[in-house]
């Protein structure tokens, strides 16, 4: 009985003009040219499994890309947009009472950024994920992967969720 788990991803940026003397005078725009970030993903993740009697941990990644100019840096936050839950009809998969990075309890699924085996749970407020200090015109990767221990209790099928990862910059 495989499961499929899709996590839908979405983002958002707060983008704020620097005041006057407050970020990287000119470091990566003329003057006057405008303060810019953007954040970008490679997609929706898709994970499969195959349940065992004792639970299977699976994971898939989420490169989250952001680009900067004439900011001194930003910082990256991710949450789950209404659900923590991964849903398929009437079965769900909680998200992990994981409030830092530790193994999954069978049934549950969770995230983290240092590509390990232990994830925290997802939660419905921004968790900061990432700060980072500079322009960063080229981009800037933050890999986020996600992890789900499933036994075969679960019913087969497609459980699904949607993710907001949100890219604020820091001018000061």
């Amino acid at each position: 009985m495989p499961i499929s788990i899709f996590v839908f991803v979405g983002s958002s940026t707060v983008a704020f003009a620097s005041p006057f003397g407050a970020g990287n005078y000119g470091a990566n725009v003329p003057y006057g040219g405008p303060t810019s970030l953007t954040i970008s993903t490679n997609g929706n993740v898709s994970i499969s499994v195959t349940p065992s009697d004792s639970g299977t941990l699976a994971t898939g990644d989420s490169v989250v890309t952001v680009t900067s100019a004439d900011v001194v840096g930003f910082k990256l936050y991710v949450r789950a947009l209404t659900n923590t839950n991964l849903v398929n009809g009437a079965s769900t998969v909680a998200a992990s009472a994981n409030v830092l990075v530790a193994p999954l309890a069978v049934n549950t699924w969770g995230y983290n950024t240092d590509a390990s085996t232990n994830f925290a749970g997802i939660t419905l407020s921004d968790v900061l994920i990432r700060t980072a200090t500079g322009p960063y015109t080229s981009g800037d990767q933050t890999t986020v992967r996600y992890g789900i221990k499933i036994d075969n209790a679960k019913a087969s099928g497609d459980y699904q969720t949607t993710i907001v990862y949100t890219a604020v910059p820091q001018t000061q």
